[in-house]
């Protein structure tokens, strides 16, 4: 017997069978089961979510010789015939290949005879709006007042282009795209029927390229079995789609997080090295983005099965919400713009660049000059000075209604050394701390346990984003342990290890035997930056909030501190 494809073996037969459309199955389960049948039905959707499975099952449903049912028996002769398509009484007609009024003349000169074998005479017509306008109109008359014993199913993938004559004249059913979810489990459980192995990260792959099409992830995972000799793993399926392994696109983030150009070009260009479709690329970038903010917003929503949950959920306490949106912006019209580049390599580079150019960085902020822009002149007033940088956009907010001055000036504070300026830099001076020369590793000796100092000193690339997130468990003369927080273990690449340990062993002059686990407290230079960071970021904002002069702003002209405009020198 010769081999019959998933989407062919596996389609229901029944609308218990039938994944997905539940809105669909239970309004034509109630008109079955109280006889309240319309002449005609249209099925729209887009291809693969059952438009014309459907048709069949209700086919079955009118034609059971168990009487008029919602659960056709299967058993009985109409519903075998119907199944293997040879039910004289069903006819299914391709309007793509029959678009002429003559072809639709002769369909509905044989709709007045009788059913040969059935109850009803049933016509699906397959992508009827590729029907001709004469066709159209020949088939008008027939379609509102059909004999009884005639049933029109019309199934289409672009209900625009059907006439509104046709549309009032048929009962209209919306098949929606199969949820991610619905896909992956009915792939389970064909696969474990099949006896056919498989991995879930690979099934989140074909569902995700199947893109609400059942029919398409089907077929997808007939192209997998064959690929993958009888199993479906997710190697094999990244490389059958050209899916981008998501620890670049992990990389990637965590290179635009530490402003290094570098790491960025450098993923790119192992990414061509390795053939990578480049706009498939930014499709996941844009996926991932999309799977962080979701992440932000709602952390429960994240299933606890993805493989990158950990991951997702570390990114998504690391990056600002309002940056997160401008990286998916750029993704999406870099997508977009990537055919007008030179080259696919030129166009993503640049994308990435683009980020990392519009990216808030410490840097930029203590470039711009810190000033105060008011509506109205008003005189110097002698503040307590705020050891906090303001970013040029004014912090302040003035109703116009609290007043309508003539000519505006612009009142300049100039921040000095404020009574507390000592609370900001507590963080400042513990960095300075970990990196003073008594504390840095020399260089030819041996290790002294200042971990973050020595990945300061060392030459790294690509491989200083795992240095970053590594914790320091043991160390001696010739080893070193380190652990690497959960979240993190997609940065414990084969290629990543074997740079840090030459970089150390280089520093050092002699061989370091490096040992990763994952775990730990957490407690990494990646971290510890951060929280230096955090900590003075609300020393800034205190000092702001505490000044003298902004208090009276405040209180005189009812005036608001714009969020996130504070920044720490």
């Amino acid at each position: 017997m010769s081999y019959q494809v998933l989407a062919r073996k596996w389609r229901p037969k029944s609308f218990e069978t039938l994944v997905g459309q539940d809105h669909v199955v239970r309004a034509l389960t109630n008109a079955l089961e109280q006889n309240r049948l319309h002449h005609a039905y249209l099925f729209t959707g887009t291809r693969g979510v059952g438009k014309t499975t459907i048709a069949r099952i209700l086919a079955k449903s009118l034609n059971c010789e168990t009487g008029i049912t919602a659960t056709p028996c299967g058993i009985c002769n109409a519903c075998t015939e119907i199944d293997r398509g040879r039910f004289v009484d069903l006819i299914e007609v391709d309007a793509a290949s029959n678009t002429q009024v003559d072809a639709m003349r002769d369909l509905l000169d044989n709709a007045q005879y009788a059913p040969t074998t059935g109850r009803f005479k049933v016509y699906i017509i397959d992508e009827v709006h590729m029907l001709s306008k004469s066709a159209f109109n020949a088939m008008l008359k027939t379609l509102e007042e059909p004999p009884a014993h005639v049933k029109f199913i019309l199934a289409t993938t672009d209900p625009q282009k059907v006439p509104v004559t046709v549309l009032s004249r048929c009962l209209q059913f919306n098949l929606r795209q199969m949820a991610g979810t619905s896909i992956i489990s009915h792939l389970q459980h064909i696969l474990a029927q099949e006896n056919i192995p498989f991995e879930a990260t690979a099934l989140h792959l074909i569902a995700r390229a199947a893109a609400g099409s059942m029919r398409d992830a089907l077929s997808l995972t007939d192209q997998a079995i064959a690929y993958g000799g009888q199993t479906v793993n997710e190697n094999e399926v990244r490389a059958m789609l050209g899916a981008i392994d998501q620890s670049y696109l992990f990389q990637l983030i965590d290179a635009l997080l530490a402003n290094d150009a570098a790491q960025l070009i450098a993923h790119a260009t192992l990414m061509e090295d390795r053939s990578l479709s480049f706009e498939a690329a930014l499709s996941d970038l844009a996926q991932l983005l999309h799977q962080i903010a979701i992440a932000q917003a709602v952390s429960d929503s994240v299933a606890n099965d993805l493989p990158e949950r950990e991951a997702l959920l570390g990114l998504a306490q690391r990056i600002q919400p309002e940056t997160l949106q401008l990286y998916y912006q750029i993704a999406l019209l870099g997508r977009r713009d990537i055919g007008l580049a030179p080259d696919e390599f030129a166009g993503f580079t640049m994308t990435l660049l683009r980020m990392l150019a519009f990216t808030p960085n410490d840097s930029q902020v203590q470039t711009a000059k810190p000033q105060l822009t008011a509506a109205a002149a008003m005189p110097q007033v002698a503040a307590k000075p705020a050891e906090a940088a303001i970013s040029s956009a004014p912090i302040l907010t003035t109703p116009s209604a609290a007043f309508s001055p003539a000519p505006a000036a612009a009142v300049t504070v100039t921040p000095a050394t404020a009574d507390n300026s000592h609370a900001n830099h507590n963080s400042a001076d513990d960095a300075a701390e970990d990196t003073s020369p008594e504390n840095k590793p020399s260089s030819g000796g041996n290790f002294n346990g200042n971990w973050r100092g020595l990945v300061d000193e060392l030459k790294l690339g690509l491989a200083r984003a795992l240095a970053q997130h590594c914790e320091l468990v043991t160390y001696d003369e010739n080893s070193i342990s380190l652990s690497v927080p959960e979240t993190q273990k997609h940065l414990l690449l084969p290629n990543y290890q074997e740079k840090l340990s030459s970089a150390i062993a280089q520093y050092f002059a002699k061989k370091i035997k490096l040992e990763f686990s994952i775990g730990g407290s957490g407690n990494t230079p990646a971290k510890q930056i951060s929280a230096e960071k955090a900590h003075a970021q609300a020393g800034a904002e205190t000092a702001i909030e505490e000044d003298a002069f902004v208090q009276a702003l405040l209180s005189d002209f009812d005036a608001s501190i714009i969020p996130n405009s504070i920044k720490p020198i």
